[in-house]
């Protein structure tokens, strides 16, 4: 930082690196901050699933899969041990820690980790490499998709959402006994 803004004294061009942090550091928020990470992990935990698994099974990668006990693990155990640990730092509500952008990107990872096998936990069969497993990679686009959807558009929904808790607060006060009166309720 202090290298960039001597450059600045020196009439020199910041770098594109600290004009994007300076855009972000006007344009997003940490929530948003934490989605984009979030959103980035899953998409980067799915691919990187995917090409591995393809690996695995076209024998081109130089390991397997990862067994325990004789048992194969699959990757959606891995996913529901990462959520389970996010949630124990939801709850303590660690605030350093929630939005710490380690735990958005664990979040993002812990989620592809188990879209990615849905059709496994939806059937309790191993069907990945079959038909049925093309499931999985609807549900795994379809979760990407409804994310993108409320993300792109947040500020709508957000505005949607406070239209409709209006309605619904008006509506109950002119439909209760008494509030129409003035009386408490």
């Amino acid at each position: 930082m202090d290298d960039i803004r001597a450059e600045r004294r020196a009439g020199g061009r910041p770098r594109l690196v600290e004009r994007w942090r300076e855009a972000a550091e006007r344009n997003l928020t940490p929530t948003k901050r934490s989605l984009i990470v979030t959103w980035a992990s899953f998409g980067t935990t799915w691919g990187t699933v995917r090409l591995i698994t393809h690996g695995i099974r076209g024998g081109w990668l130089p390991w397997g899969n990862i067994s325990a006990g004789g048992e194969h693990l699959h990757h959606y155990n891995l996913g529901i041990a990462t959520l389970a640990g996010i949630g124990l730092i939801a709850v303590r509500g660690d605030e350093r820690a929630v939005g710490h952008p380690a735990v958005a990107a664990a979040y993002g990872a812990g989620t592809a980790l188990i879209t990615d096998e849905f059709a496994l936990l939806l059937d309790l069969q191993d069907v990945y490499w079959a038909k049925q497993g093309r499931l999985s990679v609807d549900v795994s686009l379809g979760v990407l998709a409804a994310l993108g959807t409320y993300l792109t558009a947040k500020p709508f929904w957000d505005e949607i959402a406070k239209v409709t808790r209006h309605h619904i607060a008006s509506a109950a006060k002119r439909t209760l006994p008494g509030a129409s009166a003035g009386k408490p309720l």
